[in-house]
């Protein structure tokens, strides 16, 4: 399967597995199997991570690169994880001025219940971290949203 990866992707896997590479040894803590996959622009979900063979706790698995690039490959495939226009495309449902706004309340209704869930502490920080502020009938333009939270993922 990571044959099927181009030389750039390859370059991008390397680097981004060198960095996690804490040891300098050639191997990577499976905890970091997530992070890893994030910084190289793809978002598998938690689920995924542990199929994968992430782990929850630090130094209870090592992986090398050879067995990480599959993994890359395996997910960079997955159909199901969504990107920048996928996320827009969802929140345009949710404007019902189609003015590019939505409610505040609804997105965070959307984040809380929806697909993978979240705590309402784990979303605060994501909130207030990626959107805009509100406006005086509660609305925020999605767009600036969308395009934070995926350069953080």
């Amino acid at each position: 399967m990571a044959a099927d990866l181009s030389a750039r992707d390859v370059e991008r896997v390397k680097f981004a597995f060198s960095i996690y590479d804490f040891e300098g040894n050639g191997t990577m803590d499976a905890f970091y199997i997530g992070d890893c996959l994030r910084a190289l622009n793809l978002n598998p979900t938690v689920a995924t991570i542990e199929k994968l063979g992430g782990t929850e706790k630090r130094k209870e698995k090592m992986i090398k690169l050879d067995d990480f690039m599959p993994l890359f490959a395996q997910v960079k495939k997955d159909k199901d994880a969504g990107g920048y226009e996928d996320f827009i495309e969802v929140l345009k449902l949710y404007d019902k001025s189609e003015n590019g706004t939505m409610m505040y309340a609804e997105l965070e209704h959307i984040l809380l219940s929806l697909g993978e869930r979240l705590e309402k502490s784990e979303l605060e920080p994501i909130l207030k971290e990626c959107c805009p502020p509100e406006d005086e009938e509660g609305c925020i333009p999605y767009e600036p949203f969308v395009k934070k939270l995926t350069t953080l993922l």
